[in-house]
């Protein structure tokens, strides 16, 4: 009598390597079933933006052939409900066993679990792994039994208890017998109907081969990852968030290539694997935290007296603040859906101090456009650029965009990327074109507020603006 099929339902674990999810399905000899669920209703108020969205086309498409090669059709379902669409699954194939790798944001957590417990009561096996995270959220605790609130502890705790080995797992022998109907990847309208993410698209390479040649560059730029990682000119950082976000390539994989294979492993260990870490304490955080998703993990930071200006939003968006470190990463946002991580910060921090636009309109803007939008990440770093989240940047320390521009991109080769009118600028005034003197402003043919903005506020003006804001949430805060 021919073994049940087994179901591996896909999620954010594009990849067959390392694989928990599969390889245990793979252990069960019988038929595999690979299924991708599209339910953006799944995804609550955070459904995924444009530019990520249109990644994951690719990595299905990616993972479609990686699953080819092994004799293996990918499944690909579109519902409004995906308990719905696996019971559909579940009654073609006579499965008897789903299982799946977890994601931890809280409307995930919430529905696997009640689709866990549906599937049981009607006598289907279910098996759920930990495949996005170095260390499973459920059992990563302090001394006193209690979520971390502070990076170094937590990293100290994790480095302590190590790294699991990276999984292998034998080729599956055995196959589904039945033909199984899918959708078309095109029928699900990942990518844009207008090509907006042109030069997104020429950026990257969204297969999991291009996630596996930028983790051998990252063993390269561990080396130097300290003196680089906060000039966005230079190419200083893996860039392989997105690879993370999808699962194209695993933490384990990311931690143990680099581990194994740099020269100098204590100075990987504290640059570039640390910031691996940084991942995991924001997936720690929403997880025990769930309300950080859009609302303050401090809560009394929900009565800050933010003044929301659609002037203002908008101008940051485009990068058209005239303040040309800013400008300049909004820009580069638009165009490849990334931005540098130094970068995000001091973007982030003038939208939120000078402008005193609210951190969550910001984070939505981030979700829409980077192509490595991650709920955990986005949410719990805007909360601590605003001053509101675990470990934060308090709300008085404001970044002057001059000075870290001038500390980060001295010689305003990021600038002149990515601000092009600004290109015949000398170094000198890259990041105050305002106080050129006519005649370099002539000779470097650009008039501001023509071919570059006048900044939208001084930075004096902003940071006063933040500070007497500030001062206003200590006393509301009092009263509370």
């Amino acid at each position: 009598m021919s073994q049940p099929a087994t179901i591996v339902w896909f999620r954010r674990d594009l990849r067959l390597h390392d694989n928990p999810a599969w390889n245990w399905a793979v252990e069960q000899g019988g038929p595999i079933v690979p299924v991708y669920l599209h339910c953006p209703t799944d995804e609550g108020a955070w459904r995924r933006g444009g530019a990520s969205t249109g990644w994951l086309h690719h990595a299905l498409e990616d993972l479609a052939a990686q699953l080819a090669s092994s004799g293996h059709r990918l499944v690909l379902r579109q519902s409004t409900d995906s308990h719905d669409a696996l019971q559909k699954v579940i009654a073609e194939t006579q499965a008897q066993s789903v299982c799946w790798n977890r994601c931890y944001e809280p409307t995930m957590v919430q529905r696997d679990s009640m689709l866990k417990q549906a599937l049981q009561s009607v006598g289907i096996e279910t098996q759920s792994f930990n495949g996005s995270l170095l260390l499973d959220p459920l059992t990563t605790r302090n001394k006193a039994g209690k979520p971390f609130q502070v990076f170094t502890p937590f990293w100290k705790h994790c480095r302590a208890i190590g790294v699991h080995p990276v999984e292998t797992s034998p080729p599956p022998s055995a196959r589904p017998t039945k033909s199984i109907t899918s959708d078309r990847l095109d029928n699900l309208k990942l990518l844009p109907t207008i090509p907006w993410d042109t030069t997104i698209q020429e950026t990257w390479k969204p297969t999991r081969q291009g996630g596996l040649e930028l983790l051998d560059l990252a063993v390269r730029k561990s080396q130097s990852y300290l003196d680089t990682r906060d000039t966005p000119a230079t190419d200083g950082t893996s860039r392989l968030s997105a690879y993370l976000h999808f699962g194209q390539i695993s933490p384990r994989e990311f931690f143990h290539h680099i581990w194994q294979h740099a020269s100098d492993q204590e100075l990987a260990d504290t640059g570039i694997l640390r910031q691996l870490y940084w991942r995991e304490f924001s997936a720690h955080l929403l997880f025990h935290f769930p309300h950080s998703q859009d609302t303050a993990l401090k809560p009394a930071y929900d009565h800050f007296p933010w003044a929301f200006n659609e002037t203002y939003l908008r101008a940051w968006q485009l990068g058209q603040t005239g303040f040309p470190i800013v400008d300049a990463g909004m820009r580069q946002l638009w165009q490849t859906g990334w931005m540098h991580n130094r970068v995000r910060m001091i973007a982030g921090s003038f939208l939120v101090k000078h402008l005193l636009q609210p951190w969550q309109e910001g984070a939505r803007w981030f979700w829409d456009t980077l192509c490595d939008a991650d709920l955990a990440n986005n949410s719990i770093g805007w909360q601590w650029i605003a001053g509101s989240g675990a470990d934060a940047s308090p709300y008085f320390r404001i970044f002057n965009p001059i000075l870290q521009g001038q500390k980060f991109d001295p010689l305003g080769d990021y600038v002149h990327r990515w601000c092009p009118e600004l290109a015949q600028l000398p170094k000198k005034n890259i990041h105050t074109p305002w106080d050129a003197p006519p005649d370099v402003l002539q000779s470097a043919k650009i008039k501001l507020g023509h071919h570059y903005p006048h900044p939208i506020t001084s930075h004096q003006e902003g940071r006063n603006r933040a500070l007497s804001a500030y001062t206003h949430y200590k006393e509301i805060s009092r009263q509370l």
